[in-house]
């Protein structure tokens, strides 16, 4: 199934190179705090390789980028981190299969859910909060891990049940540090949120 990822992958690419994101940020570099975070995403991604442990899934902090960035750019972003996991000792159709389930798909879902949560929801730093950076993140990466398995089958000789309730815990685990993250920096520096602004999110 390595043809439905590359896919995939294109199919993100194409519109977000059509939308040049680039030209919103000064020099075309992300802020610090999201390069580091980026630095550290080749790590989390190949954390089960990395202990020799397939049912401890990795974190996938494609959301936290998604918020940081924006959409378009995260996901141009999101391919040197695939690339950094080949370093580590990912084979390439692994790397490609964790850059579009671990980041394509659960960015572009929570994308949606956000808009979602714009359209019927109140524009409240709350649900800013509690909605894109926690919430969101939780049932985009449930959806994205539960789809992954429904395509691509489980790894080695996992039960899906058990490769499910693994995906399910750690999607937890991502969307309790992404709204950990999201939540400091509303308050300290909302400038490092490509998605928020308080003239959205604090009406006077």
């Amino acid at each position: 199934m390595g043809w439905l990822d590359a896919l995939i992958a294109v199919a993100v690419l194409v519109p977000a190179l059509a939308l040049r994101p680039w030209r919103m940020t000064p020099g075309g570099v992300p802020p610090w705090p999201a390069l580091a975070w980026l630095a550290l995403l080749p790590l989390l991604w190949s954390t089960d390789r990395l202990v020799a442990t397939p049912l401890l899934q990795p974190l996938s902090g494609s959301v936290l980028v998604l918020l940081m960035l924006g959409w378009p750019l995260a996901v141009l972003w999101l391919l040197p981190v695939a690339a950094a996991t080949l370093a580590i000792g990912l084979p390439a159709d692994e790397a490609l299969h964790r850059l579009v389930w671990q980041g394509y798909v659960p960015a572009t879902l929570a994308l949606g859910l956000g808009a979602a949560l714009r359209r019927w929801l109140p524009n409240h730093l709350f649900v800013y909060i509690l909605g894109r950076g926690f919430f969101a993140t939780a049932l985009a990466l449930m959806a994205a891990g539960t789809l992954s398995v429904a395509l691509h089958g489980t790894p080695g000789t996992l039960q899906t049940e058990e490769i499910l309730v693994a995906r399910w815990l750690s999607s937890w685990g991502d969307a309790f540090l992404t709204g950990m993250m999201v939540a400091i920096f509303v308050a300290f520096r909302p400038q490092w949120l490509a998605t928020y602004a308080d003239r959205i999110y604090l009406p006077k």
